[in-house]
């Protein structure tokens, strides 16, 4: 990694103490601080752990006000050096982690709910809120965030924006970037007099899912939805065939699902369950589902007629230990990996029907690839997502395997790429790179995020 001349990031740093004094600065004097606010979970992947490991900021600031976020974003412009904005650092692949040093800038001193609109339930929040702290704020109010990753408890609502795409709620609202999910953004740019923008939605989604690569995030609107008193249910099953056929048809019925989580039976013996939800007997396939108090009266039977049993059930937020939705989405790699090393995990939209894909898969790689299953929304129609669990065997045989899910109808996300789009589709979007050039013309905000902006003329 090239870094930013030292007494560059010095003249930097003495700019922002005169300009205010009251602005926390990290510097040299501080390396174990500088590695940790430059790093998220990217050790989830092999592949992007050596092209990593050495990028760290020089120099760190944590805004508390716009206005701190103002200063910094004109001083790094006038000095010439690179931004990378940082939540809690929750993510999977390197989306915080500033690729040519420079400064970081945490982010997590915004933490207000601005405004809760009670006729419409519309939300303005800082980007540095916690989720569970905003979870926390709208449940007296009988409100709820729509999409919350696993990480909800300690994710940011900027970080999720701007790195996470879906998570427990994606059964009902689909993904992040769906029309809808996100009604306007408030951004600072990064230009020697930087402004204060107020995006409405057609104007923010190109800063959606863009690593905070083409504007600073300094606070969101956002819908909620009306708060349910969501039970957690396990459910066993002895067949993977009867667990996958209950899995695809429970979107189908008139029962509130919040969640549907599919766990192949290797995958469910190490997790550490809620207290009281007995562990799985051996060869137990799991279905983890967050549904409404209403449909009770119905599910056991419904699952029972399918080959289910019901293990456990108790509602969300008064189960001891972890609550359900974190043995779910990136929480169960995470857990898997806890205990076995050597792993990593691919992020799929499994073809119609799943199936014959997953049975593909299953015989071409035996117990290299572990099935995680997630039911989602994708244009409307219920859709299964898989995070599969992948025993490293080395980059060539990766890159077979994501060949092969390919071959079988699957859509690739890939988590071991460092650009935006390689990890999404593949494909430039036109929209992130022009909003680049408009909020961000010198190119600062973590250089070398955004394949279209290198590859842009001029």
């Amino acid at each position: 990694m090239e870094l930013i001349p030292c007494s560059r990031i010095a003249a930097l740093a003495a700019e922002l103490q005169r300009l205010d004094p009251a602005l926390a600065l990290l510097g040299p004097e501080a390396p174990a601080e500088l590695e940790r606010l430059s790093r998220d979970y990217f050790d989830y992947s092999p592949v992007l752990v050596p092209q990593l490991q050495g990028c760290r900021a020089q120099l760190v600031a944590a805004a508390i006000t716009v206005e701190q976020v103002r200063l910094v974003a004109g001083a790094c412009a006038r000095h010439g050096v690179p931004l990378t904005g940082r939540g809690a650092g929750t993510g999977n692949y390197g989306q915080c982690v500033p690729l040519q040093g420079g400064l970081v800038l945490d982010l997590t001193g915004l933490q207000r709910l601005r405004q809760l609109d009670e006729a419409t339930g519309v939300i303005e929040v800082e980007a540095g809120a916690l989720m569970g702290a905003i979870e926390q704020q709208l449940a007296p109010r009988g409100r709820a965030l729509r999409l919350v990753p696993s990480t909800v408890r300690s994710a940011t609502i900027g970080g999720f924006i701007a790195g996470g795409s879906g998570g427990i709620g994606s059964l009902r609202w689909g993904f992040l970037r769906d029309a809808g999910n996100l009604l306007g953004l408030e951004v600072v740019t990064l230009e020697p007099e930087p402004r204060l923008l107020q995006l409405d939605a057609a104007a923010s989604a190109p800063l959606n899912h863009a690593y905070g690569t083409n504007g600073i995030l300094t606070a969101l609107r956002l819908p909620t939805t009306e708060a349910v008193a969501w039970q957690q249910l396990v459910v066993g099953f002895a067949q993977w065939d009867r667990a996958l056929a209950a899995a695809q048809a429970l979107p189908a019925t008139a029962l509130q699902l919040n969640a549907i989580t599919l766990l192949e039976a290797p995958v469910a013996q190490p997790l550490p369950w809620p207290a009281g939800c007995p562990a799985p007997e051996p060869q137990e396939h799991r279905l983890l589902l967050l549904a409404a108090p209403d449909a009770l009266t119905v599910l056991p039977d419904w699952l029972a007629a399918r080959g289910g049993t019901l293990r456990w059930q108790a509602p969300q937020g008064q189960s001891r230990g972890l609550p359900l939705r974190e043995l779910s989405w990136n929480h169960t790699t995470l857990h898997w990996r806890t205990q076995h090393k050597g792993w990593t995990y691919l992020q799929m939209l499994l073809p119609q029907p799943e199936g014959p894909c997953l049975e593909r898969l299953r015989t071409g790689w035996g117990d290299d690839l572990l099935w995680h299953l997630e039911a989602v929304k994708q244009q409307g129609a219920a859709r299964l997502a898989a995070l599969p669990l992948v025993r490293w065997r080395g980059e060539e045989a990766l890159q077979r395997l994501m060949a092969d899910c390919r071959e079988a109808g699957a859509v690739l996300f890939n988590p071991h790429v460092l650009t935006v789009e390689d990890g999404g589709l593949g494909v430039i979007d036109a929209d992130q790179v022009a909003a680049k050039a408009a909020y961000d013309p010198l190119g600062l905000l973590n250089p070398g995020k955004l394949r279209g902006w290198l590859s842009s003329p001029g």
